[in-house]
Parts: structure tokens; C-alpha cells; sequence
């Protein structure tokens, strides 16, 4: 097993992973102007930009959705069991201690076992209720006549922010994880230029070498 310079993020996942990260802020902060957090914008600005950001983001979640079952690229966020007690005991413990990371990136899986689930019940749960009730509170005037309608606005809007708070957790978590370890430069690098250590085995590096050279330092 060598451990090369590899390029594990495409061109598409790197547009992907910035633009809805510009997005998502863009939601945080109009989001908040409309709780009345903050009034950089109007009333009507905020939402003007809130849904434009919004349905920006759910066109680059369709093509995203596209592209991961296309290149099957969605097998990189199947959680595994493997591997997993060793991640969790070395972000609750080993990390204090200053030991190594347990987890090494392979070719055909790059996010340890714990990234894997946090970033699939990202992907079916959270993002999921943000759209859908979204979409709801977008579209309420064409429900709005049915039996109780106020009632299960309010209970949309307070889903929708509770995944929005979630979201936002998320993105805490991720940035405070990427000072912990390698330097921040050395994490967020890989989105940048794509390219991140991996283990291969010789017939992958072989592989590589030979057919895909670009991508193998």
C-alpha cells in the first residue's frame, strides 16, 4: 500500500461543495434578516433573496442528485460499521492525546465512517425537510383553503427552521473540524485543487499511473 497525492474531487464536486456552501450562507443570513435577527435587507429584499438562493440551490441539488447516481459516486457516502468505533473513539478521546487519525482515505472511499453517515442523513433527511417545507410555505396559496391550513403552516414553518438550525449546526461542525488535525490550509486544499493523500494498492496506483495520469502525484 503506497500512500499518493490523489485527485479525489472532480471539477463538478468542487462547484458543487462551493457554490452550495456560498448558497446555504446566503439562506443563513436572509433566513435570519426574516426572524428579524438582523436588518441589512427590507422585509421584501430578504424574502426576494431567501427564495431565489433557495431555488438556486434545490436546481444545484437536482443536477448534484443526477450526477452522483450517473458517475456512482453516491456508494462514497454509504455509512459502513467498519472502522466506525475507531473514528468515534478518536474524536471523544484519541484526539486529545494527540494520536494519529484511525481512518486513511482509499480510492474507492474517501469520508471515514462517520462522515459517510453524518453527510447521507444530510443528504435524505435534513436537506430533504428544508426543501420540501420550503416549497410548502412558497406554494401556501395554493393550499391555503384546505381544512386547517393555518395550523399546518405554522407547523411547517417551525420544521423549516428547525432544519435550518440543524444545517447551520452542521456547518459549525464542519468548519471547527477542519482546524483540528492538519492545518485548516491542509483541509480545505482538497476542494480547491482536488487533489488529497490516498491509500492504493499497486493495482491502483498502477491503474492511475497508466490511464488516469493527471490525476496521481
Amino acid at each position: 500500500m503506497a500512500t499518493r497525492r490523489v485527485k479525489i474531487f472532480s471539477l463538478f464536486e468542487r462547484f458543487w461543495h462551493w457554490s452550495q456552501m456560498l448558497l446555504i450562507v446566503a439562506l443563513l443570513i436572509t433566513g435570519f434578516g426574516l426572524h428579524g435577527f438582523h436588518d441589512l435587507f427590507t422585509f421584501e429584499e430578504a424574502v426576494t433573496l431567501h427564495t431565489s438562493a433557495a431555488l438556486a440551490l434545490l436546481l444545484l441539488w437536482i443536477f448534484s442528485v443526477f450526477w452522483l447516481f450517473t458517475t456512482r459516486t453516491w456508494r462514497h457516502f454509504i455509512p459502513s460499521a467498519s472502522g466506525m468505533w475507531g473514528v468515534l473513539r478518536f474524536y471523544s478521546y484519541g484526539i486529545f492525546k494527540g494520536e494519529r487519525h484511525p481512518y486513511r482515505k482509499a480510492y474507492w472511499r474517501k469520508h471515514n465512517p462517520l462522515q459517510a453517515l453524518a453527510y447521507l442523513m444530510l443528504k435524505i433527511v435534513l436537506f430533504p425537510a428544508i426543501w420540501i417545507t420550503g416549497l410548502a410555505y412558497l406554494f401556501y396559496f395554493a393550499w391555503r383553503d384546505v381544512p386547517h391550513a393555518t395550523q399546518w403552516l405554522n407547523g411547517v414553518a417551525v420544521v423549516h427552521t428547525a432544519a435550518a438550525f440543524m444545517i447551520l449546526a452542521f456547518v459549525l461542525i464542519h468548519v471547527y473540524m477542519l482546524t483540528i488535525g492538519h492545518s485548516f490550509r491542509e483541509h480545505v486544499m482538497p476542494m480547491i485543487n482536488g487533489f488529497d493523500e490516498v491509500d492504493l494498492t499497486p493495482e491502483e496506483e498502477a491503474y492511475l499511473s497508466k490511464d488516469q495520469p493527471g490525476d496521481i502525484r
